[in-house]
């Protein structure tokens, strides 16, 4: 859809100054580091072997999703993940030498979704752009090639500032091959655009001469004036025929686009067919966790993670197989992300490892923590309150707390995205008592633990960062309300079906939980009770990873973490009213069609549409756990 000029003006402008007002489907983390620590405050398991490099070398980042300044809390596996951009241009910088030094090729790539994620990214000023100010530091790296996520297509404001001062920084380099922005052209007429170069062609180093696309999976949450194309159609264009036509020593294709259960083998296949025995490394991204394929003997496909947890690897002799139909030989390694590792792949100590480049990053992130107030204090957690790694319910649920604790003492507050709840308070836009009742809320509508010690700005963001509206639907019956909870948990066959396309449709507008719980609670299942108390150890909890590839690919042990499963939505007990009690149906922007698709299949007495639907209050739904942090844990 293309809007007219004053209108896309409009929007832009519009953008820019309310694009910190609402998150959509974001996954919004931010930690907290104002003091930068010379060395890890508590022991780190450094990697069991070193890497392994081939003729042929790739670092690859993706969903970093503003955490540049690292997980600093103390309780693992956070620590394994405490080091910060600051460091890694270090670690680049001395395994750039160390590839001169071995006279290979390396290169550093990214695949996508710089925004949304912390107080970085997120805590600007009214008038402000996400991730403007962050994305500077990430300007700074030399990587070789980045593409865009989805999460640069959640805003337009955020999209134009992509493609106005982030892309020309990378001289043709941030790839963007099914991603259209409209902007005004030369004539003052609106046009459509790719955000960054569709491909490019380069040579390394050592002569290798690399064709590259930037690809997004089939994405439909964008905003308007900004495109995207399906996977399928992008490998029928025209443009598409010319850029693979002529054969390079290696295709590098970057793409956020999981590298299982997706649609990279379209892109492989569309590839193969015109080069049978050309090299193919594909770098995905978007599922948020450690993963690897290899679609035939002469690629490999490589996930590396979420939230500057893992830092990817891959190495290939690609001299060994050139002029031949032999196996590439790769290897594959997930590295932890902090000092320790990177002193130990780098051969370099405490003492040694910081360039005054690397230090000038992480003091220059410090400082915008600061000019941000990421670090204002709301109270002191007295423990660790975990998603899934605590039973639910349990003493320490961050979803218990929520329910048992957090909805009594701010219950006007705590409507959070997939959450509905029955408020038993004075509705704040209406003069109408309304009875005691229980809520219902989505077990997602927390996305990050809350852990022992300060819990500040950036906390409250990490845990629950939805800045979403509450909305209302009046006079629903009891009878009728206490029916939600079971329908939205039923696990029935029709109810299946029915949740199976909202997933689909969720994932299609972003979201990524689904796939990333499932992996972690396979972890868990892996690990065993008896397994993991053989092999604890001296181990500390974190990533144990079980990928396609051969080989193991995790670059530490860990001890995998424990997981706990939760019924999709959970709910307070229902009080003793009768069945044909009014009450309000409170729910957020979000679900709004879900629920009243839900409400008009549990009755036929009406026919529930948006015209029913109402504001309920002013509050959003990312204050509740700040305004109880400071009513109780001060």
């Amino acid at each position: 859809m293309i809007l007219p000029v004053a209108v896309l003006l409009g929007l832009a402008l519009r953008g820019a100054a309310c694009a910190g007002d609402h998150l959509h489907t974001r996954d919004a983390h931010v930690h907290e580091h104002l003091n930068k620590r010379e060395y890890p405050q508590v022991p780190i398991t450094p990697p069991y072997r070193p890497l392994v490099w081939g003729d042929f070398n790739v670092i690859h980042t993706t969903d970093t999703h503003g955490w540049l300044l690292g997980h600093q809390k103390l309780s693992f596996p956070e620590p394994d993940y405490s080091g910060d951009l600051g460091d890694f241009a270090s670690f680049v910088t001395h395994m750039k030498n160390i590839a001169i030094e071995k006279d290979v090729d390396l290169l550093l790539v990214d695949s996508g979704d710089l925004h949304d994620g912390t107080g970085l990214s997120d805590g600007y000023p009214p008038g402000g752009v996400d991730a403007h100010e962050s994305n500077k530091f990430l300007e700074r790296l030399p990587y070789d090639v980045m593409t865009i996520g989805n999460h640069e297509l959640y805003i337009y404001a955020d999209t134009y500032d992509m493609y106005t001062n982030f892309v020309p920084h990378l001289g043709g380099r941030y790839l963007s091959s099914n991603v259209n922005i409209t902007v005004f052209n030369s004539d003052g007429e609106p046009e459509s655009v790719p955000v960054g170069n569709r491909f490019t062609k380069f040579t390394t180093r050592k002569g290798r001469r690399i064709t590259s696309l930037g690809v997004l999976y089939d994405f439909t949450g964008n905003d308007v004036n900004t495109t995207v194309q399906t996977v399928a159609d992008m490998v029928n264009e025209q443009w598409f025929a010319e850029a693979i036509a002529e054969e390079p020593d290696v295709f590098v294709l970057i793409g956020h686009m999981p590298v299982s259960f997706d649609n990279w083998p379209t892109v492989f296949d569309a590839v193969r067919a015109v080069h049978p025995l050309t090299p193919i490394l594909i770098f995905g991204g978007h599922s948020h966790i450690r993963d690897c394929q290899q679609y035939d003997s002469r690629s490999m496909a490589l996930e590396s993670g979420r939230y500057m947890e893992t830092i990817g690897w891959m190495s290939a002799d690609l001299e060994a197989a050139t002029g031949n139909a032999n196996n590439i030989s790769f290897t594959r390694r997930y590295l932890d992300q902090n000092r320790v590792t990177y002193e130990y792949h780098a051969q370099m100590s405490n003492q040694t490892f910081d360039t005054a480049y690397g230090r000038s990053i992480t003091d220059g992130l410090q400082e915008l923590a600061v000019s941000f107030d990421l670090s204002y204090l709301y109270g002191t957690s007295p423990q660790d309150y975990t998603i899934n790694q605590n039973p639910y319910p349990s003493n320490g649920s961050l979803l218990s707390l929520f329910i048992a604790d957090v909805r009594p003492v701010f219950p006007e507050t705590l409507i959070t995205y997939a959450f509905i709840r029955l408020f038993h308070t004075l509705s704040p836009l209406t003069t109408r008592v309304i009875p005691s009742q229980p809520y219902i809320t989505n077990s997602g509508s927390q996305r990050f633990n809350v852990f022992q010690g300060p819990f500040t700005k950036n906390d409250q963001l990490t845990a629950s960062p939805f800045t979403d509206s509450f909305l209302y639907i009046s006079n629903v019956s009891f009878s009728i309300a206490n029916q939600v909870l079971p329908a939205l948990n039923n696990a029935g066959a029709d109810e299946k079906r029915k949740r199976d396309e909202i997933e689909k449709e969720l994932w299609s507008r972003g979201v990524v939980d689904t796939r990333y719980k499932a992996w972690l609670e396979e972890m868990d299942r892996r690990a065993g009770i008896g397994r993991r108390e053989a092999t604890a150890g001296n181990l500390t909890l974190g990533y144990v990873t079980a990928d396609s590839c051969p080989g193991a690919g995790d670059d530490t042990l860990h001890l995998a973490l424990p997981y706990y499963s939760v019924p999709d939505f959970i709910g307070s007990n229902p009080p003793n009213v009768a069945d044909d009690t009014p009450i309000d149906l409170v729910f957020v922007d979000f679900i709004e069609a879900q629920l009243l698709g839900i409400l008009n299949g549990l009755q036929n007495a009406q026919n529930y549409t948006t015209a029913d639907v109402s504001l309920y209050s002013p509050t959003l739904a990312n204050a509740a756990l700040g305004l109880y942090a400071q009513g109780v844990w001060n």
